[in-house]
């Protein structure tokens, strides 16, 4: 059977009488809050069960989740190269990835988004060539930005810049040891980064995607406002038809909140994976001479050689 670590432990503390207090105290905001949610009519549960499936929300729920898993991919593949841009010693190079962050990070998502569906006021045409030949393409940027394309650039774009910090926060968290221990193995900067810095990394960086995601997830109501049938959109389509505003809403919070937990459970998941692989690799430093032999006593970090 193997040993737990001393970190793995439950702790067991005495309950105290305030520890009482604050059940009771707990239990009777809950039950207070049903109370008033199942006796208020106003709430309308009936129109809200009615609606909960209908074709129209189902639509904008799968375009809420396209969103999300379309923004979140390619946004986590920008923020990865705005990170090594971000830490590389050329100044010119980390100066334009530092640009890029301040500004998508200083503005709102919401002016972002409108921008970018309006990009065709600024560069109503454009031409894709070959520089200095006649070699080129025109694209009418009017017909290119739809609604759901500025949505997804516009996401995109924000999201690449909070993951350029994240990932930069976990390369940071890696110390110079492992980078001149892989050098002196000779590895290449790219099987350095993909062996040594990003299995590193993972602990750091995967709590704070998580998060992200969950984000995005939410953050993807504001595409309503270009016209995008997501979830919202679908939601305010309807009430807009039958006034049944509040029982709308709380169908499109329902399905938002039943998104985030589905979302927190395989990243509570990963999360314990990583952290049961980060334990595994602590070594016993104890002997059978000292005191505690037996006893996994962890360690800074792994050494790589």
């Amino acid at each position: 059977m193997p040993q737990l670590l001393a970190e793995e432990k439950k702790r067991i503390t005495p309950k105290r009488p305030r520890d009482y207090v604050a059940w009771a105290v707990a239990i009777a905001i809950v039950a207070g809050l049903v109370w008033t949610a199942v006796t208020n009519e106003n709430y309308r549960w009936p129109v809200v069960f009615s609606y909960f499936t209908t074709e129209t929300i189902l639509n904008g729920l799968l375009i809420t989740l396209l969103l999300t898993v379309a923004s979140m991919a390619l946004g986590t593949l920008l923020g990865l190269v705005l990170a090594v841009m971000r830490m590389s010693h050329q100044r010119p190079v980390s100066g334009l990835a530092q640009l890029y962050i301040t500004f998508f990070r200083g503005t709102p998502v919401l002016v972002q988004l409108i921008f970018w569906f309006n990009i065709a006021a600024l560069y109503p045409h454009l031409s894709i060539g070959i520089p200095f030949t006649d070699i080129s393409t025109p694209v009418n940027v009017n017909a290119i930005m739809t609604p759901m394309t500025a949505a997804v650039v516009g996401l995109t774009l924000n999201q690449a810049a909070y993951m350029s910090e994240i990932i930069r926060g976990g390369f940071a968290s890696v110390s110079r040891g492992q980078h001149e221990a892989a050098e002196s193995l000779g590895m290449s900067g790219f099987t350095k980064l993909r062996h040594v810095i990003i299995p590193q990394t993972m602990p750091a960086v995967i709590p704070a995607t998580g998060n992200q995601v969950i984000g995005m997830l939410k953050e993807t109501s504001l595409v309503s406002v270009l016209g995008v049938a997501d979830l919202l959109n679908s939601a305010q389509s309807i009430y807009a038809r039958n006034y049944q505003t509040i029982p709308l809403l709380i169908v499109a919070s329902l399905w938002y909140l039943i998104m985030t937990l589905v979302l927190s459970v395989p990243q509570s998941m990963i999360e314990r994976r990583f952290s049961r692989s980060t334990r595994a690799r602590l070594a016993p430093a104890a002997t059978s001479a000292e005191p505690g032999a037996g006893q996994p006593v962890p360690t800074t970090r792994e050494s790589l050689l």
